[in-house]
């Protein structure tokens, strides 16, 4: 008991410093995110500064007295000249702490330009203290930063203000000093509230992006072992007595809702199974697997039966499944049981294509019956047709991916495409044929809208 309770403390202990240091890694990362943002934003606040200090000269000129405009204009100057110094040195360095920095050294250089032009313009008795409201706005609102620093920025401003005034300014009644900071600090108030709120919602914004990414990547990782799995479900048969088969299947999506088999049972039944549930996406793809899972074990359970007998059991397993999911999805599905002359074929689907070697001609097998999970009575839409296959013979199956693929032009690629294709190729070895195949349809295309499966059978000897 005491060896369990040790293991329970130690496993907490671990889940703590993992979780500790998460939350450090995450704080590193967002404080790496808002310098970014900072830094981004010092551009746009350099370039409004090189553009308003000189501009506000015009207002200068019609109010202030002719004799200090030289002086005023030197400050500006300078104030404008640095600001361009900075904005090129913040757009040919990367973001980081000295961002912080730069945010703080617009306000000492404005602020002080200003602080000064006051001097001369009447000290605290002059109205131009308005000029550092405008500072303290466009700083602290147009940069991110927490609260801190918007409280920083804002006490540098005022100081300065405030200190240089009374080294240097003239005479002042208290009663006026009081009043021109009151609006200051008023305005302090209001950047630094509002920068509190902006920099939370900010930081929420970082880790909901952060979750949301790994919520985003734990989807995909669902989404990949789903392919894998759907994807390991695909037989890899090559050969079954008698006839040799190439195979290829490119969903639409992640997970597809194509199916296709391969099925040599150990009594030596020769079955290929194609199919395409409505839609495509994760539930089409569950609803194949299903068919899939249920194919087999009726085929493997069912010596003997025949092709319409195995999609009627199928029928019922899969009606009863949907029912349980409550999905109306169903699926088109065709049963093939080759024999050593013929194949007997049951099941709604794409037309056969059959090339017919000895004639050097292409035919189409067209597939009669209903569409599985429609309904629970299927047995008056299902029936056998035989099919002979002579040596050499090829049999296409496909889904109408393959054929309703479009392009640029809204031109579908269609079956005649498909049979000219394969009596093109039909000398090349199967595997060969399946490339070219799946090559023009690849060329064709503009965009890949629906899953796609190819199957080229040759009856050998």
């Amino acid at each position: 008991m005491s060896e369990k309770l040790s293991t329970i403390k130690t496993d907490r202990r671990l889940l703590k410093r993992r979780q500790f240091r998460r939350a450090n890694l995450l704080s590193e990362n967002f404080d790496t995110h808002l310098q970014g943002i900072i830094h981004e934003w010092l551009k746009t606040l350099t370039a409004l500064g090189f553009i308003l200090v000189p501009l506000f000269f015009i207002l200068d000129y019609f109010t202030l007295p002719k004799d200090i405009l030289p002086r005023i204009g030197t400050y500006r100057v300078i104030s404008t000249l640095v600001l361009l110094v900075q904005f090129f040195v913040i757009r040919q360095s990367r973001p980081g702490k000295l961002s912080y920095f730069h945010g703080h050294f617009v306000s000492i250089n404005v602020a002080g330009i200003i602080s000064l032009m006051i001097i001369d313009i009447g000290g605290f008795n002059s109205g131009y203290y308005a000029g550092l409201n405008l500072v303290i706005i466009a700083v602290n609102l147009l940069l991110p930063w927490n609260a801190i620093h918007s409280a920083i920025n804002c006490t540098m401003v005022i100081s300065m203000y405030i200190v240089f005034n009374i080294w240097a300014g003239p005479d002042f009644h208290y009663h006026i000093l009081f009043n021109n900071l009151f609006f200051l600090f008023a305005t302090v108030v209001i950047a630094v509230s509002i920068n509190y709120v902006r920099h939370r919602l900010v930081r929420q914004e970082f880790f909901l992006l952060i979750e949301l990414k790994e919520t985003r990547d734990a989807l995909w990782s669902e989404m990949e072992l789903a392919k894998r799995i759907q994807t390991a479900l695909l037989p890899d048969k090559k050969k079954i007595e008698g006839y040799e088969i190439a195979a290829a299947m490119s969903p639409a999506k992640e997970v597809g809702g194509d199916y296709y088999d391969v099925i040599e049972t150990p009594k030596g039944e020769k079955w290929i199974t194609i199919g395409d549930v409505a839609g495509h996406g994760v539930d089409s793809g569950l609803i194949m697997m299903m068919a899939q899972t249920s194919i087999l074990s009726t085929i493997n359970n069912g010596s003997g039966a025949s092709p319409s007998e195995i999609l009627k059991k199928v029928n019922g397993v899969l009606r009863e499944n949907l029912a349980r999911l409550g999905s109306d999805h169903y699926m088109t599905m065709m049963a093939i049981r080759f024999d050593k002359t013929e194949m007997t074929v049951a099941g709604k689907h794409q037309d056969i294509v059959v090339y017919r070697s000895a004639f050097n001609r292409t035919e189409h097998i067209e597939t009669s019956g209903t569409w599985l999970g429609i309904t629970d009575d299927i047995d008056k839409y299902i029936e056998d047709t035989a099919v002979r296959i002579d040596k050499d013979d090829l049999v296409l199956l496909f889904t109408d991916g393959i054929t309703e693929t479009m392009n640029d032009k809204g031109e579908m690629f269609g079956q005649d495409r498909l049979e000219n294709a394969l009596h093109q190729f039909a000398d090349l070895p199967v595997i060969k044929i399946l490339e070219k195949i799946m090559s023009e349809v690849n060329a064709f295309q503009k965009e890949q809208f629906d899953d796609m499966t190819l199957l080229v059978i040759r009856k050998g000897s």
